[in-house]
């Protein structure tokens, strides 16, 4: 008798336990995996106090139309310079080549860059950093812009998907020191994917 009412102890405290945790909120991989770094506390930007009541980060509804294909014409011969950060950081950077894509009926280019210290850095040997700024910063979208991360292609184009783009760890806390930027890499049009402003709950 005392085995059994253990047993129904021990599967009430399983029960207690699942209904606990929740689901990880998020309408596609990428939503997921954000959601998921957000609310662990060893990789999440926010500040503890903002962890405990982390529910979801805001993100546009995903929209195929902002999965583009753009060209990519390389520069070899950039010479690296010091982009400014939101700090008196500043990181060895070079423009690796412009891309050319079509959106809403309108053609756009992009400075894509490589860091200087993050081409001998494991797992980051073929990154590439897209910064960006649009019309929709300081309304829906953090005013200092958005960031896609990228990988260098073996021809001579590549998938840009806005519906992944994110802040910068600074729209978070302004401890980070976060890439500002390029005023050349401004579109003139409203990217309405991808994660929006921050706003605690």
């Amino acid at each position: 008798m005392k085995k059994l009412s253990a047993l129904f102890v021990l599967i009430a405290f399983v029960l207690s336990c699942s209904q606990k945790k929740t689901p990880l909120l998020g309408d596609t991989p990428f939503q997921k995996k954000m959601n998921a770094e957000f609310k662990d506390a060893s990789t999440s930007p926010l500040k503890p106090i903002d962890i405990k009541s982390f529910k979801s980060l805001d993100f546009y509804k995903y929209d195929p139309d902002y999965v583009v294909s753009a060209a990519l014409e390389r520069t070899p011969d950039s010479k690296y310079f010091d982009m400014k950060t939101t700090t008196d950081r500043l990181t060895k950077s070079r423009v690796y080549g412009v891309i050319t894509f079509n959106l809403k009926g309108k053609t756009y280019q992009l400075n894509v860059y490589r860091d200087k210290e993050l081409i001998t850095t494991e797992g980051f040997e073929n990154y590439l950093f897209l910064p960006f700024l649009d019309d929709t910063n300081g309304e829906s979208t953090y005013g200092a812009g958005r960031y896609i991360d990228l990988k260098i292609p073996e021809g001579n184009t590549l998938t840009v998907d806005f519906n992944s783009a994110y802040n910068p760890y600074c729209a978070y806390d302004e401890k980070y020191s976060c890439p500002i930027v390029p005023n050349e890499n401004y579109l003139a049009t409203t990217i309405e994917a991808g994660v929006k402003k921050y706003n605690k709950y």
